[in-house]
């Protein structure tokens, strides 16, 4: 694959030690700087940016690829974030003539997509045996005395597993400090919705306010520095405010 827009290191004339190092993004923060745009434009923004969403949440791609942010980018460079993606955030199909290639995000919205691509789990023995919401120390309390959230999205992000689990390739960031265990058949005895994305992620609307209440919740871990049990008595708000525990 040739390089993008012919950008060389200079190597002629005097230089400092430090002098040699390029000034322009490389490849893969490219990639990163890539992803991001496509996160915001097919998650959150196509309506703001005028792009054609179909129901199932697929636009096309050259309509894409001709909104500024996009205009530094090919369709390769799309194909090779979405190839190498670990995470399985994108989906590509071929389109018709009238339409050409189509782009999706396969979860993570907070627009409405009604028919994107989810499989109900409508039984308990249809769920994954762990259901895991990561978070950071930040949210703990909050989420100890309200529950999870939807935070601005149509659906809470769970992980059929803890980080670094086989088979978990997202649903959490991997840096996250806290994990919430769901008990996923009770929440489910009580008409809470779960749902598999393309991609693996367990995704819930939790009730009609946006919620999984802390009645839902099994366990929850510190994962670092250590990992560990921590309470879910409603008294130890404090305690968590504090942060991670050795």
């Amino acid at each position: 694959m040739s390089s993008l827009g012919g950008r060389r290191p200079e190597t002629t004339g005097p230089r400092s030690r430090r002098a040699h190092r390029p000034h322009r993004p490389r490849e893969e923060d490219r990639d990163v700087q890539l992803s991001k745009a496509l996160s915001y434009a097919l998650r959150h923004g196509a309506l703001k940016l005028g792009l054609p969403m179909r129901a199932d949440g697929f636009v096309p791609l050259d309509t894409l690829l001709q909104l500024p942010q996009f205009h530094s980018f090919s369709a390769e460079d799309v194909q090779r974030v979405v190839d190498t993606n670990r995470k399985q955030r994108f989906a590509l199909q071929p389109g018709d003539p009238s339409t050409g290639p189509l782009i999706r995000a396969n979860q993570g919205h907070s627009l409405q997509v009604p028919e994107l691509e989810l499989i109900p789990l409508e039984t308990p023995q249809a769920l994954p045996p762990m259901l895991v919401h990561g978070t950071f120390w930040q949210h703990w309390p909050s989420i100890l005395l309200k529950g999870l959230s939807c935070r601005g999205r149509t659906h809470i992000h769970l992980a059929p597993g803890l980080p670094g689990d086989p088979g978990v390739i997202s649903g959490m960031r991997p840096n996250c400090e806290v994990a919430v265990l769901i008990d996923g058949p009770l929440a489910l005895a009580d008409g809470i919705p779960f749902f598999r994305s393309a991609n693996g992620v367990i995704l819930t609307p939790g009730n009609a306010d946006g919620f999984l209440l802390p009645k839902y919740f099994k366990e929850a871990l510190q994962l670092r520095p250590s990992r560990k049990s921590l309470s879910l008595a409603g008294n130890e708000e404090t305690e968590c405010q504090s942060g991670p525990q050795a």
